[in-house]
């Protein structure tokens, strides 16, 4: 199940490791277009772009150039969701940029 308050990408690539893990999608199975995705998930082709971006580096997919993304065979373990480390890198990320706000205004107050 995808976070609600992850990045769009995010919930794409997560959205796509749980349909990997639960057998909907199988090895050399073709996702679908980058345009067809942003669609379906109401985002900017960009973002999926990121997603699948994502998807490769985690090898989790494979891009052939002109024919599009298909599933990789992956280990099970290679399935398993980001490590708490990395969710924790990702939060102090985000409670920086909102304290930085924060203090942009409250400085622009004074």
């Amino acid at each position: 199940m995808t976070d609600p308050l992850a990045q769009p990408y995010q919930r794409i690539v997560e959205d796509v490791r749980d349909q990997i893990r639960l057998g909907r999608l199988r090895p050399d199975d073709k996702l679908p277009s980058t345009r067809e995705l942003a669609a379906h998930y109401g985002l900017a082709a960009g973002t999926v772009q990121r997603a699948l971006t994502e998807l490769r580096t985690a090898g989790l997919i494979y891009s052939h150039q002109g024919k599009g993304s298909f599933v990789r065979q992956v280990p099970d373990d290679d399935l398993r969701a980001p490590s708490e480390l990395q969710q924790l890198r990702e939060t102090v990320a985000d409670l920086t940029a909102r304290l930085e706000r924060v203090e942009r205004v409250l400085f622009q107050n004074a």
